[in-house]
Formats: structure tokens, C-alpha cells, sequence
């Protein structure tokens, strides 16, 4: 798994000429699963804490302008859009590989059930894209600030 976190004074996703998906400050996350995420890896530890990891990176400004809180202590709103891009493979060619990425049916399945995840432990405050859609992101990032996360750096630990 793979998140792009990034810090937003707000973001929306439009499909087809219709804003489906909107928020305030807060995240903007972009999610992609790969080959290796198994059908039951959104109910793991692994992934867990990786959601965890999301809601507790002390990102956000206090009062001083230091990066000393979190989105759940802001009380932030956090956006999930599916993205298999981000396990594009480029180093041959000009054209990417999207091998890496998961199967569309495995992540769709667990993208449904990381959004499930995030609406449970932030109830109201989670907008999601639309899985395999062709969506427009708009967001305005913050700071800028902008975190990469993959799952391969947290299964070591």
C-alpha cells in the first residue's frame, strides 16, 4: 500500500462534470494498492497502522506555527482517492508499468474497506473519490506540505 498524504485548506473530487466529493482543511490522501496487498491486508496490522500513521503525523501548524498536531487533533477532514498509479514503474521505456499495482477487483475491495475504515474512526468527516473513475482532483496544498508512505517501510520495523 502506498498513501500520498497532503495537507490541504481544501480539495474535491468531480466526475463527469459533477463535484462528488468535497472538503476543508485537512487531508487529501491518494491510495494505491499493490500486488503484494493481499484480500485481507485492509484488516491487518499492517494497514492499521498505516491509518493510524495518517491520523497521528504531527503535520499540522499550532498556535506558535510549529508542526506539532495531527488531524485528529485538529479535527480535520480527510479526502481518499484510489490512485494504482502510484505504483507505476519507470525505469524502462517511456511508457509506465502498472504490474506492481493490485489486480482492480483486490483493490477495489480494499479500498472500499480502507474508506470503511477511515468513516468509522472519523465519522463525518471522510469524502472519498470514486474507485476507477476518471476523476478531476483539485486541491489547494497547504504549507505545501506533502508526506509519502508505502507499506514496504512499515513491515520492516
Amino acid at each position: 500500500m502506498r498513501l500520498v498524504l497532503q495537507r490541504v485548506s481544501g480539495a474535491s473530487v468531480t466526475v463527469a462534470g459533477e463535484v462528488v466529493a468535497s472538503i476543508g482543511p485537512g487531508l487529501l490522501v491518494l491510495v494505491g494498492f499493490g500486488g503484494e496487498d493481499g484480500p485481507d491486508f485492509a484488516e491487518g496490522p499492517l494497514c492499521r497502522a498505516l491509518f493510524e500513521k495518517v491520523l497521528d503525523l504531527r503535520i499540522f501548524p499550532d498556535a506558535a506555527g510549529k508542526l506539532n498536531l495531527s488531524l485528529r487533533e485538529t479535527g480535520g477532514e480527510l479526502l481518499l482517492v484510489s490512485q494504482f498509479t502510484l505504483y507505476a514503474a519507470c525505469r524502462k521505456g517511456r511508457r509506465p508499468s502498472f504490474s506492481d499495482a493490485a489486480a482492480p477487483d483486490v483493490a477495489a475491495a480494499l479500498y472500499a474497506r480502507f474508506v470503511e475504515l477511515a468513516r468509522r474512526a472519523l465519522p463525518g468527516k471522510v469524502a472519498s473519490g470514486v474507485f476507477g473513475a476518471d476523476m478531476d482532483v483539485a486541491l489547494v496544498n497547504r504549507g505545501p506540505v506533502t508526506i509519502v508512505l508505502d507499506s514496504r517501510d512499515f513491515a520492516a520495523s
